[in-house]
């Protein structure tokens, strides 16, 4: 199975440089080219299944990449983006250093009062992985989130710490991954030209 791993294209808080986990925010102009423009990237491929978290910016990027209606796209809210809690919002540079620091290096700062863990994140995404694993499927979009696509990725490198945390990933960067008999081998990545 080859599982192509995807962020959802720009919103206008990711444009304002604003913490974005759980507000729902649609694709902005600049995110449906994005996700266009990876689409024609990526060719012909067509998907056996496309999953994404329930937000709109992720379900209209999956439609888009995926090439099917909304409608037949799979809702997984175990891809759904990292609850940033009080965060939820706070521009980039002025989250205070709690919160600097654990989202800089989570390997060494602890998740502040009211975000998620690295834990709950890689806890969630190796169980939806591995129950993606169990399935069929040639070829399968997976399409979330900047902060949950580092535990996705991490799972599917074998890290030992479980998440993959730099670089950041771009809007609508894909990465290809084969998954074959519990092995994982990185193929290839794609990144948006807008």
């Amino acid at each position: 199975m080859n599982i192509w791993v995807t962020r959802h294209g720009q919103t206008d808080l990711n444009k304002k440089r604003l913490m974005q986990g759980r507000t729902d925010m649609p694709l902005n102009e600049t995110g449906i080219a994005q996700a266009k423009a990876a689409r024609r990237a990526i060719g012909d491929i067509r998907f056996d299944a496309v999953y994404a978290s329930h937000l709109d910016r992720a379900v209209t990027t999956a439609s888009i990449i995926g090439n099917v209606p909304k409608e037949q796209v799979m809702i997984d809210d175990r891809i759904i983006e990292t609850d940033f809690g009080k965060y939820e919002k706070a521009p980039y540079d002025r989250m205070g250093i709690a919160m600097s620091l654990y989202w800089a290096l989570p390997e060494i700062f602890p998740a502040p009062k009211t975000v998620e863990t690295i834990r709950s994140m890689t806890s969630r995404s190796a169980a939806f992985l591995k129950e993606l694993e169990s399935m069929s499927y040639e070829n399968v979009l997976v399409v979330c989130h900047g902060g949950i696509i580092r535990a996705l990725c991490g799972y599917l490198e074998d890290r030992r710490n479980g998440i993959h945390w730099r670089p950041k990933p771009k809007n609508c960067e894909i990465r290809v991954f084969e998954s074959k008999e519990g092995n994982h081998t990185f193929l290839k990545k794609y990144e948006s030209t807008i």
